[in-house]
């Protein structure tokens, strides 16, 4: 199925490519949409903690040789958008090309650049119908990039408790043409069974639990993208020496294809 999807978005764009020739979507291995949360259980301190650890995640070699990684058929490329959701659910950094280590750090200074956009209610539901919204599938013909795979990264520190129920959200939607919802929950054990059971879904999905906003998170969201991007699980604990190892097989792959 993936590799079927991935042909697909490579051809659909080729064939944009004839027709258009002032806007031509680029293929990229992933759409990624990073739906984070600031309701008003977040403190400022904790708001700050979370985007940190975006951060560094995108300024981490591990996770940017993972995107650069073209063993597989892969492009060695992805697009990401950066959402913020309370009670509703905005775009602060718009789609964004990563293909380099250079892109993928100018991204995560990006993140740096951000100011809080709000401290409402706790609306996982929202936040899936909205992140939903921004995939190529909605407009391909006006999109920027085709991906082979569209994934929406929740990370939240709640329940929800406001507008639509994340089941539905969710169940929309995998029907629409996202491929996975993945969550990492900040809190406990109970959480991440509720993301489990209420927001995460579809092929390989996972969810991650970060005790913290601070070292754990951060290690989370490490962990999180590298599987995302690879679809190559980290096992438990996620530590970064399992990143590296799992980094290094892959570079050991890269450099047998370029020899």
């Amino acid at each position: 199925m993936k590799a079927t999807k991935f042909m697909m978005a490579m051809l659909f764009a080729a064939a944009f490519a004839t027709t258009q020739v002032s806007a031509v979507p680029i293929a990229v291995d992933l759409e990624l949409v990073l739906a984070v949360d600031v309701s008003g259980s977040v403190s400022t301190g904790e708001y700050n903690g979370q985007r940190n650890g975006y951060i560094a995640a995108f300024n981490d070699a591990a996770v940017q040789n993972a995107i650069l990684g073209t063993s597989g058929g892969r492009l060695g490329k992805i697009a990401v958008t950066y959402v913020e959701w309370d009670s509703s659910a905005g775009t602060r950094i718009s789609w964004t090309l990563i293909d380099s280590a250079a892109s993928a750090s100018a991204f995560a200074t990006s993140i740096g650049a951000t100011v809080r956009s709000g401290s409402g209610s706790t609306a996982i539901g929202a936040a899936i119908n909205y992140s939903t919204g921004l995939f190529s599938f909605n407009d391909v013909t006006n999109a920027a990039y085709v991906g082979a795979r569209q994934v929406i990264d929740i990370s939240g520190d709640g329940t929800n408790n406001s507008g639509a129920t994340p089941t539905s959200a969710r169940d929309a939607a995998l029907a629409a043409g996202v491929d996975a919802i993945n969550g990492i929950a900040i809190g406990n054990e109970a959480l991440r069974s509720y993301y489990e059971s209420n927001v995460i879904g579809g092929a390989d999905s996972f969810a991650l639990l970060a005790t913290d906003f601070e070292a754990s998170f951060t290690t989370g969201i490490k962990k999180k993208l590298f599987q995302e991007i690879t679809g190559i699980p980290v096992p438990e604990p996620a530590t970064l020496g399992l990143l590296g190892l799992g980094m290094m097989g892959l570079f050991l792959r890269r450099r047998k294809l370029a020899a």
